[in-house]
């Protein structure tokens, strides 16, 4: 009888540290998991605001070959600016194929923004150039292509600023404790944001006459 009683509350303490033990182990479960959606609310938020930019950027890329063609027929001389121009597009919108898989990537926004940005000096190099042909310059055609690409420049400028608050908002999560141990569990990877090399790349460039 005595060793039936000493035995009771023996399994009686155990149940209820097991019960402790599971309760904590359902808590930490129901923590992790809190976390870990709102992670990958974030990074989806990230990749969102990164296909408003590629939808920006593909109708840029679109637009400079018109933009090229309709100039060619007016500088025959101007080959190497032309061609300078088109290569600088091409590398661009490799760096955006690759960019829109996973915006995340490592390198994946740092090369974009490099294309983009050769891109942008090329452009403007022809504009100079553009200046010494005033035919060119009221054509009817290149008017437009210029609208439709200043739009556009607008547009990728405002996707932009955007696109690097998401990716704030993501690494702020993702690097403050303890998110930052579930990120690093589950291989949440640092989001890069969209920075410019200097300030005159800051500035729409001038398609406009």
């Amino acid at each position: 009888m005595k060793n039936i009683l000493n035995t009771e509350p023996t399994l009686a303490s155990m149940g209820l540290i097991v019960g402790v033990l599971v309760g904590f182990v359902l808590l930490v479960v129901v923590f992790v998991v809190g976390i870990f959606n709102g992670l990958v609310g974030l990074r989806n938020r990230v990749k969102n605001a990164y296909a408003q930019i590629d939808v920006q950027l593909k109708r840029r890329y679109d637009l400079i070959p018109n933009l090229v063609e309709t100039a060619k027929g007016y500088m025959k001389h101007e080959s190497e600016t032309l061609e300078a121009v088109i290569n600088a597009r091409n590398q661009a919108v490799s760096a955006a194929s690759t960019a829109s898989k996973d915006p995340t990537a490592a390198g994946a926004i740092s090369d974009l923004a490099g294309a983009d940005g050769a891109l942008t000096g090329a452009l403007g190099k022809l504009m100079v150039v553009m200046e010494a042909y005033p035919d060119l310059k009221a054509s009817e055609n290149m008017m437009q292509v210029q609208e439709e690409l200043t739009s556009t420049e607008n547009r990728v400028a405002f996707s932009r600023q955007a696109y690097n608050d998401a990716v704030m908002t993501y690494n702020n999560k993702r690097e403050m404790f303890p998110s930052n141990i579930v990120a690093g569990m589950f291989g949440f990877k640092f989001a890069q944001s969209w920075e410019l090399d200097d300030e005159a790349a800051r500035d729409v460039p001038k398609v406009s006459f």
